[in-house]
């Protein structure tokens, strides 16, 4: 057997230092030896390893059938050869062939180091993991790194965990300088062949919701609850709200004095427009505030029990009920899990006057 005191004693320091333990460095370096052994010996990975931590040393066979011709050099040996290695060898039976322990002392050090590379990775996606898990379905802030010219994707580091912001998740009027800190919507997280992932949105309607939780106190303690946020990002979001507690203006406590409340988020949104509206039980009243800011007149649900409904506004306001390109009524649709059919109050389509034009 050779001394190897070196090997062991870097081991050990590595299980202190890394934390990886010895045992399992040991494992994956008899793994390296097998595949070089049958990678050098036509394809023999009958090996014998023998790595003795304690006493420092590390042996290597390959095991040879005796016989009394050889025809395969990697898996047989002759009598005459293996009698030179053991006075006991016979004709059918294996023999440990001592190969060179400087050779494998090689493999056993870079087997060490890549272990202990991967070890060093696999802790880091450990902890990256950790990181984002403990972000998911929350607001973060992270420091922009880097913003790719071309497809406009913004690279942003959270701790010691780095992830990318789509250009497709940032809200269209954004504006990401390198070095600025941002805050983000952390939607999930998925393992990818890199790493973990964060999925991360400023686009995401939770992204809306979170921003009220944060600076409303009556959301954060649960006396005003959202029931529902429909947004098309950069543009416009509709939020209902509701209490409990009928001495509460769920409304008027989203907005604030004077509209302090929802006006730091509109900034933080790049000026995005936030309607905040009453959510109710009964789907008519619901529905009709969803359609603000226009007036709603009346609401007819579907008699066949579908999800589906007429709205009825005053022939002025059909252009602001529907809203520009059709915003306002989609949005209040997915607010309201409605499909709405907006009518003028004359039963006419016809055009609006030039006062009260989409005004969206």
């Amino acid at each position: 057997m050779a001394s190897n005191k070196e090997l062991f004693e870097a081991l050990k320091l590595l299980e202190k230092e890394k934390g990886i333990p010895a045992e399992y460095m040991i494992t994956q370096i008899k793994k390296a030896i097998v595949t070089a052994c049958r990678n050098l010996y036509g394809g023999n990975e009958n090996v014998e390893i023998k790595m003795d931590p304690e006493k420092n040393t590390f042996s290597v066979k390959l095991m040879k059938t005796v016989v009394e011709e050889v025809e395969d050099p990697n898996y047989e040996i002759s009598l005459a050869d293996a009698m030179i290695i053991s006075k006991r060898a016979a004709v059918g039976k294996e023999i440990g062939i001592p190969l060179e322990p400087k050779q494998f002392g090689r493999i056993a050090v870079q087997t060490a180091r890549s272990v202990i590379r991967q070890g060093i990775r696999d802790g880091e996606k450990d902890q990256m993991l950790v990181e984002f898990q403990s972000k998911a379905q929350e607001i973060a802030t992270a420091t922009i790194e880097r913003v790719d010219p071309v497809t406009g994707n913004a690279t942003l580091k959270f701790g010691n965990a780095i992830t990318v912001l789509p250009k497709s998740e940032q809200i269209p009027n954004d504006i990401l300088r390198e070095g600025d800190t941002v805050k983000v919507y952390v939607a999930g997280v998925k393992e990818t062949e890199r790493g973990p992932r964060a999925i991360i949105s400023r686009t995401h309607p939770d992204f809306v919701k979170r921003l009220f939780e944060k600076e409303i106190p009556e959301i954060y303690d649960g006396t005003v609850i959202i029931k529902s946020i429909s947004r098309e990002a950069g543009s416009r979001t509709k939020m209902a709200v509701y209490s409990d507690d009928p001495e509460i203006d769920a409304v008027g406590a989203c907005i604030g004095t004077r509209g302090a409340r929802v006006n730091t988020i509109v900034e933080e949104l790049g000026g995005e427009k936030i309607d905040i509206v009453p959510y109710s039980e009964e789907p008519e009243k619901f529905i009709a505030a969803a359609l603000s800011p226009a007036n709603v007149v009346k609401v007819e649900l579907a008699d066949d029990g579908t999800k589906a409904c007429k709205a009825t506004v005053p022939d002025g306001q059909l252009s602001l009920a529907i809203g520009n390109k059709g915003q306002n009524v989609r949005l209040a649709a997915k607010l309201t899990g409605y499909k709405i059919d907006i009518r003028p109050e004359s039963g006419f389509w016809g055009e609006d006057t030039e006062d009260d034009k989409d005004t969206d």
